[in-house]
């Protein structure tokens, strides 16, 4: 299917029934597919050829999902934006994947004329809405062309997203995605969230609609259901959108659902409606797992994947959370489930050959799922896919039930004393502790040990715990090697727009100061 059918199917089936709501008001299949087809055709009498690349800046928006609609509908690439990164950053990824159309949010309208002048590829702006700029309003541009979809011919393997990803400094690498490999990803999907046939599907874009969130409610529109769309994951906002639409499944972060369950009062709040609250983009620390788990019941759902091999490498269903009736042991729970069944799934050796089960490895990723490789890159993609297989840069190991863990990402070992060591290892001791709320394990610079082993720690409001507290209970459990040597305590952990934990940056200060030392 071409990426753009998953939206058509739950239209020409549900033509009158509600497909988004957000920003105090609604609208049902057939009027967001209709602004759509309109969206395309401006684009096409535009001039603009197959797989050109238009951008959409703008905080969640229904408008805005329905502009990337029409992008696909069109047969264009669409790069997503976020617009929460500084102006600079925006230019790189604007100008370096080549956007020849900027859609932008009214609050988007300073940053968007501050760039301007700095964006030569660009040929068309166009405003979601009137705001008294020179470029036309979405209204304006769209007025007086079909609301049919136009003619247009798509090849599975056309790039309809390049997402970036990566990268501290310069470029970041551009991960290009198909109809192809999204479409297995929405298969995947489908086949991991059920549902009966004559039940209401809910889902609650919380998160940004540029990662994760709005390719996820592709399933949602195409099985005829209902997608909210929130302007921000605020823990209040989400609980009351759940009570009040009836929310059946939501994605989130990690440190998102522990804000969550940190929210007073939320033991009171009516949440029997959800049938999925999937997890992913980070690991989950088991203990709060279980916490969860017993909140909001047997609805956790676990998803694994990257932008390269998109959020569908694995899946735990809410069920594998549990063994003989109970909630499953920790050796369950640390794992990010069973690879899903369109793909292949591999651990391979330092010699890149496949490792027996149980040891440790790279996890590689074979089939339709795979990215088509890096915009303008093709050393780098041909450094991370290999004979057709991905290599993802996770170190994990598959167990004898077909289980897939990751210990770690390979970049993000740490190498003390001539010993590797694990962050995730360490940092799910720390989540234990019931005054931390979230926390970030990296390698500092050491003259003796190369690396030292540190921690920084966001405590939940109003708690409180000592540095060598933390030591001593990882030292209880992994031993000295594995333990922190330093513990730092931060107000707010750096975290991406979908609410990942940035290790990057927080090793930047420390790795900065080095440099200067040298």
């Amino acid at each position: 299917m071409a990426i753009i059918d998953f939206f058509d199917r739950g239209w020409r089936n549900h033509p009158d029934a509600t497909a988004y709501v957000g920003g105090g008001r609604s609208w049902t299949f057939t009027e967001a597919g209709k602004l759509s087809c309109r969206v395309s055709h401006a684009l096409l009498r535009s001039g603009l050829a197959r797989e050109s690349k238009a951008g959409v800046l703008s905080p969640n928006d229904p408008v805005a999902w329905i502009c990337v609609l029409g992008i696909w509908r069109a047969g264009l690439a669409w790069v997503p934006l976020n617009p929460g990164v500084p102006a600079s950053d925006l230019q790189g990824v604007i100008d370096g994947f080549d956007c020849e159309v900027l859609f932008y949010h009214p609050s988007m309208a300073g940053k968007v004329a501050e760039l301007a002048p700095r964006l030569p590829k660009v040929k068309h702006y166009v405003c979601l809405e009137d705001d008294a700029s020179e470029a036309p309003s979405l209204a304006d541009w769209t007025a007086g062309l079909p609301d049919t979809p136009p003619d247009v011919h798509y090849d599975m393997d056309d790039v309809v997203a390049i997402a970036s990803t990566g990268g501290t400094t310069g470029l970041p690498k551009g991960v290009m995605n198909t109809h192809r490999s999204f479409s297995v990803y929405l298969a995947h999907q489908m086949i991991a969230l059920q549902y009966r046939a004559d039940e209401h599907i809910v889902d609650l874009a919380a998160l940004p609609m540029t990662h994760a969130s709005g390719i996820f409610s592709l399933t949602t529109t195409a099985r005829g259901g209902t997608v909210v769309v929130l302007p921000k994951g605020e823990p209040n906002a989400v609980l009351d959108a759940i009570e009040r639409h009836r929310v059946t499944e939501l994605f989130l972060a990690p440190t998102v659902i522990y804000r969550l369950m940190e929210t007073p009062g939320i033991e009171r709040r009516d949440l029997s409606s959800l049938r999925y609250l999937v997890y992913g983009a980070a690991p989950m620390s088991t203990g709060k797992l279980r916490r969860a788990i017993e909140l909001f019941g047997p609805v956790l759902t676990e998803g694994y994947g990257q932008v390269e091999a998109f959020a569908g490498i694995s899946f735990m269903r809410p069920e594998e959370h549990f063994a003989d009736g109970q909630v499953a042991p920790d050796s369950r729970l640390a794992s990010c489930g069973r690879p899903n069944p369109l793909i292949t799934v591999e651990i391979r050796d330092a010699d890149d050959r496949p490792a027996p089960a149980g040891q440790s490895g790279e996890i590689c990723v074979r089939g339709d799922l795979v990215m088509k490789g890096y915009y303008k890159a093709p050393e780098k993609t041909a450094e991370t896919v290999v004979d057709g297989w991905l290599h993802t840069g996770d170190i994990g190991h598959l167990d004898r039930d077909g289980y897939l863990f990751i210990t770690d990402r390979k970049k993000d070992m740490i190498i003390s004393g001539g010993l590797n060591v694990y962050p995730s290892e360490i940092e799910q001791v720390i989540w234990s502790h019931p005054a931390v709320q979230d926390c970030a394990v990296i390698g500092v610079p050491h003259e003796d040990w190369g690396e030292a082993v540190t921690a920084v720690v966001e405590l939940n409001p109003g708690s409180q715990v000592g540095g060598d507290e933390l030591i001593a209970l990882c030292k209880e459990r992994l031993g000295s090697v594995r333990s922190p040597k330093r513990v730092e305590f931060v107000d707010t952990l750096p975290r991406s727009a979908n609410g990942k934990v940035l290790k990057r940056t927080i090793r930047e200060r420390y790795w900065a100061d080095r440099a200067r030392q040298i």
